[in-house]
């Protein structure tokens, strides 16, 4: 065998250079590794409850006391009206349904980079769903939640105290829930990323989540702003997702109009600018982190 036949062949060399343009999303990786997205939502889930004494019932009880709150300080001595004379703890705590699933997605979304740096510095996956798991898990939360709506209603009929019926629409929740989990996981998109590098962003939560629940109509009607106001308040996405599930359940007037498509709109911007960003800083997280 000649010297020519046992050489090997040149091992070639491979240059990864970073995409660019709308390439660069690569949002098809989070269909690759769906199952790490069901995973780590599923891991969320069990790590959020675990030893607690009263597990899942934190689902309930954290929306539960808020509209207690709520009817006694805002609905008793406030005295805030009511679309249509719905009772104020139905009507806060239909109100309250999508914003506990926004709140507690912004929040644990924004964190989950940081929460999760070991994976984030030793193994290849697409970073985008950490944050989109932390959304998804809060799914189970607002489906007990809703359960536990169903019996407020019905203890309000069975004993007289108000007569509410469940409008046709109610199937129309669904999109204003799309609706919230666009907005949470936009906002976070933008926040995680943020995290990384400024941990300021873990101050600034808190307060943040207290101002978005006082400028949407969480204890209080959209009816009561001002009609010059109202295409200027719709810039809120969440107004429009809780006026949605008001409109849908209870058969509120504040429903589908151009308000809606404005908010809707917002949320859109919101989540399709978080992608961007989120992606577009996603190469630097390993080292900054």
């Amino acid at each position: 065998m000649t010297k020519a036949e046992t050489a090997k062949p040149e091992p070639k060399t491979v240059i990864i250079r970073p995409s660019k343009g709308w390439t660069a999303l690569n949002l098809r990786d989070l269909w690759v590794y769906r199952e790490l997205v069901y995973f780590m939502t599923w891991r969320d889930l069990k790590v959020r409850y675990k030893q607690t004494a009263l597990g899942v019932s934190w689902a309930v009880i954290q929306p539960f006391m808020n509209m207690v709150v709520f009817s006694i300080f805002f609905g008793g001595l406030a005295q805030i009206p009511t679309d249509n004379g719905i009772p104020y703890p139905i009507f806060s705590f239909v109100a309250l349904l999508p914003w506990t699933l926004f709140a507690n997605a912004l929040n644990n979304a924004s964190r989950s980079l940081v929460g999760n740096q070991n994976m984030i510095t030793k193994i290849y996956f697409p970073k985008l769903v950490l944050p989109l798991s932390s959304v998804l898990s809060g799914l189970v939360d607002f489906l007990i939640a809703f359960v536990v709506l169903i019996g407020i209603v019905l203890y309000y009929n069975l004993t007289g105290q108000a007569h509410i019926t469940v409008t046709a629409a109610l199937w129309t929740i669904f999109p204003f829930l799309l609706m919230a989990i666009m907005t949470a996981l936009g906002i976070a998109l933008w926040l995680s990323a943020l995290y990384v590098q400024y941990r300021d962003v873990g101050y600034i939560l808190p307060f943040l989540s207290d101002i978005l629940k006082f400028i949407s109509p969480v204890v209080y009607s959209t009816t009561m702003i001002p009609a010059k106001w109202q295409m200027i308040y719709a810039l809120n996405p969440m107004a429009g997702v809780i006026d949605g599930f008001r409109w849908a359940i209870l058969g509120t007037p504040t429903g589908p109009d151009m308000r809606l498509i404005i908010s809707a709109i917002i949320a859109l911007v919101i989540l399709v600018s978080g992608v961007i960003y989120f992606r577009r800083m996603e190469r630097t997280f390993a080292d900054t982190i």
